[in-house]
């Protein structure tokens, strides 16, 4: 399926479905960043009206703790999850991953590649649109977001 949208008088452009569903998951990322924002704002005020919102960084470290992966796919994904939702990046490398593994003091994986692999058959990671620093770069998929979300259990009713 195609949109067609009329963005100046006889000036005809076409999107494509596959950009249309980017396009969706970039807004629900959004919209999950500015919830929790907004969540931890309101929390942090709640003691003392007056005082500023002070929020505190949680670590990557921290994420694995609170919300543990069963396996070194399911932190893989993880992590990619954190850099994105928590590190403010729109997509990360496999360096960037490993990386992220370091600062987590997590054991690297053997072959980081592999888990990227199963975390794209398993739909919960794609590769982004354009590469960063000419290197491939990946996004965590709705669907990923959500399985991380609900604990790494598949979301009920779906």
């Amino acid at each position: 399926m195609t949109v067609i949208c009329n963005h100046k008088r006889n000036n005809m452009t076409t999107i494509p479905e596959s950009k249309l569903d980017e396009i969706l998951v970039a807004i629900k990322s959004l919209e999950m960043r500015v919830a929790r924002i907004e969540s931890s704002n309101s929390q942090t005020n709640l003691g003392n009206p007056l005082s500023p919102a002070v929020t505190k960084k949680l670590s990557i470290k921290e994420f694995l703790l609170e919300t543990p992966p069963g396996n070194d796919v399911q932190r893989t994904l993880a992590i990619g999850y954190f850099l994105e939702t928590r590190g403010g990046m729109a997509s990360f490398t496999s360096a960037e991953l490993e990386k992220g593994y370091r600062d987590a003091k997590e054991t690297m994986p053997t072959n980081i590649g592999v888990n990227i692999k199963r975390c794209i058959g398993h739909g919960h990671m794609m590769e982004a649109e354009e590469k960063k620093n000419n290197k491939t770069a990946y996004v965590i998929t709705r669907s990923g977001e959500q399985f991380v979300a609900a604990g790494y259990k598949k979301p009920s009713g779906g």
